[in-house]
């Protein structure tokens, strides 16, 4: 690789900011190149539902409801999904929304993912997977204040 490869996000919103870094050589490992990226993702994508005015705790909590004593399978998963299309969940999307329908699909894109991750299963490449399949991949800690020693 060329040096002075690189990747670096910085956005920054009100009292939101992100930041990440990483400075890539021929030394840096491809997966470690993803986990960045991921993370990345992962921030902007619960970010944007809460930019968005979404009640995110009342879909968090009903999809944990609609998983909870299910075991990963595709049965269970299947069994789940059939349970999206009830008239129950269309009143748990719109209470979440602030009584603004046109965010309805966006909730029930969310509640979706969070069911589909509440049965271990996900749409994408995140940190979790990552170090799963490559147990010395260390996740970055954000920087913050360090304890007096």
């Amino acid at each position: 690789m060329p040096e002075g490869d690189s990747i670096e996000f910085l956005a920054r919103y009100k009292n939101w900011l992100a930041v990440k870094k990483i400075h890539i050589d021929e030394k840096t490992a491809p997966e470690e190149i993803v986990l960045q990226l991921s993370s990345i993702r992962q921030s902007v994508d619960k970010k944007s539902f809460e930019l968005l005015g979404i009640d995110l705790a009342k879909l968090d909590a009903y999809a944990a409801q609609l998983v909870s004593g299910k075991r990963k399978s595709y049965g269970s998963l299947a069994e789940v999904i059939q349970k999206l299309s009830g008239s129950d969940v269309k009143e748990v999307v719109n209470g979440s929304t602030g009584g603004r329908p046109e965010l309805a699909e966006i909730a029930s894109t969310y509640l979706l993912r969070k069911t589909v991750q509440g049965l271990m299963f996900d749409f994408d490449v995140n940190p979790e997977i990552l170090q799963k399949a490559f147990p010395g991949l260390k996740v970055p800690k954000p920087p913050g204040r360090k304890p007096k020693a």
